[in-house]
């Protein structure tokens, strides 16, 4: 693992602006008035006439759900609202921010949307997240992929290189910009200055989907954000580690060479997919997670020792594997993300599914993801969980939950061919048909093992064997599910008709 490629963070003192929460504050003492409120929502906030909405919400809830345009919050020019904005955009170090309440995969939407503004060839890397190729649906653009480097024993797909991503590009001298993950769901981080100067030599922005590193760049024993490495155009989960609620995210542009082509782009693809009833609740929970990722180094710093203390006590005990031990193997991961403890389950006898569904169901412990090989547990910065009863009751794992000590992997399997883009085929006229005919025809979806929802199958490829097998294993096990399959035991597929497409 290149660690020379990846800086850390320096120590530094937040701007004195930093410690405020406009928008979250406005929310509060405009909800704490006795408002008569005869405006939507319907609920108004009578916790005594919507008892099990309160019961179930909370009454301080239902007072903070207010909808937009509201004068001292967030309708008037430098309103609170665009005060929170403004200094998410610093903390994150980027030129301007939105926030987001339908997802990163809005964000990702969003930025795929602006990209067709710029041509039509899109360079992706292939385990991009579903709501990306959504937005080659939503956009017409063409892909060109770039394939990610595989860990196939563990079944993992990680980062592209810079060496990787310019080959693509010198293939497709037409491509628009180009669309990398980093981090991976399992912590692996790729080199973004790499990546980021291959398309700037090649004239066309980065796009950089960084759902799972919100945190990056509040601490010095974090990697450094994206943004800061060269990125154009940087999609974040917030909700994910960064401390917001769930369906909470920003999209940040850099100030680089092409934020003034970009700037009115996504604004116009912001008010295309964000909701005009954008909640309040999530908002104020953004500028929230800001404040708290700025000014507590301390509750960041306990994160951190408390994923350390997992990893550590994993290699102590010698049953179960580090997944991010084996990142130096792959010329692609130049860091790792150290509030996420990936574990190789199999070398203790157990498959990740297995082992996620036995800690839930034993231990009432939830981990963030189940593979064939292993599972992943993540620390919210800010968190610092019992990581003794997560390590107590991973080894008290049975290794003879059907899986023998060494069984054959479910290995990752190669996509299909393209016979078509990714438009033309979810909109083509398609049939549903048993699993077994639908080997060599065109999928009409995106099919993804979830989670962690990177795609196996894009409308437009070729359904092979070798994914139906790999569908239908995934599913078989007590926590796997294919995202967009026509029905949850993969007995059918959704495929293109032969006849609309010769």
């Amino acid at each position: 693992m290149n660690t020379t490629t990846a800086p850390s963070v320096p120590v530094r003192r937040p701007a004195p602006a930093q410690l405020d929460a406009p928008y979250a504050e406005a929310l509060r003492s405009y909800t704490a008035m006795d408002w008569m409120r005869l405006n939507v929502p319907g609920h108004g906030a009578a916790s005594e006439r919507f008892g099990a909405l309160a019961d179930l919400v909370g009454a301080a809830s239902l007072r903070l759900d207010v909808p937009p345009l509201l004068e001292g919050i967030d309708l008037e020019t430098n309103s609170p609202l665009d005060r929170a904005l403004v200094l998410a955009a610093e903390a994150w170090g980027a030129r301007r921010t939105w926030f987001l309440t339908n997802g990163a995969s809005q964000g990702n939407r969003i930025a795929t949307v602006t990209a067709r503004a710029l041509g039509e060839t899109l360079v992706v890397q292939r385990s991009v997240h579903s709501s990306v190729i959504d937005g080659l649906v939503l956009s017409g653009l063409r892909a060109a992929f770039v394939r990610p480097s595989i860990d196939s024993a563990l079944g993992i797909a990680h980062g592209v290189t810079a060496t990787e991503l310019a080959d693509t590009l010198t293939a497709h001298p037409e491509a628009a910009a180009a669309y990398v993950v980093t981090p991976s769901y399992f912590g692996a981080v790729a080199d973004v200055r790499g990546l980021a100067d291959v398309a700037h030599d090649a004239g066309i922005p980065l796009i950089v989907d960084e759902a799972w590193g919100a945190h990056f760049g509040f601490h010095p024993d974090l990697p450094a954000n994206a943004l800061t490495l060269g990125a154009d155009i940087v999609v974040s989960s917030t909700h994910k580690l960064g401390g917001s609620l769930t369906q909470s995210a920003m999209l940040h542009l850099a100030d680089g060479p092409f934020a003034d082509t970009l700037e009115p782009l996504i604004q116009r693809a912001f008010h295309l997919t964000q909701s005009t009833s954008a909640s309040a609740l999530l908002l104020a929970s953004l500028d929230t997670a800001r404040h708290t990722l700025v000014n507590d180094t301390d509750a960041l710093s306990a994160s951190l020792a408390a994923a350390d203390s997992m990893r550590a006590a994993v290699r102590a005990a010698g049953r179960f594997s580090v997944v991010s031990d084996g990142f130096g193997r792959f010329p692609d991961i130049v860091a790792s993300d150290p509030l996420r403890v990936a574990i190789d389950t199999r070398s203790g006898g157990v498959s990740g599914h297995q082992a996620r569904w036995q800690l839930m169901k034993e231990d009432r412990i939830l981990v963030e993801v189940a593979t064939d090989a292993a599972i992943v547990a993540v620390v919210g910065a800010g968190s610092a969980p019992d990581h003794d009863r997560f390590i107590t009751a991973l080894h008290a794992l049975p290794a003879d939950l059907g899986t023998p000590t060494e069984p054959p992997r479910l290995r990752l399997p190669s996509p299909g061919p393209v016979r078509m883009t990714t438009r033309e085929a979810f909109f083509a006229p398609s049939r549903t048909v048993p699993a077994a005919e639908a080997v060599g025809r065109i999928s009409a979806d995106t099919l993804a093992a979830y989670p962690p929802g990177i795609p196996n199958v894009l409308p437009g490829e070729v359904i092979t064997a070798e994914l139906i097998d790999f569908f239908q294993r995934t599913t078989a096990a007590p926590t796997g599910h294919v995202r967009g399959a026509a029905g949850p035991d993969l007995a059918t597929l959704r495929v293109v008709d032969a006849t609309s497409h010769g």
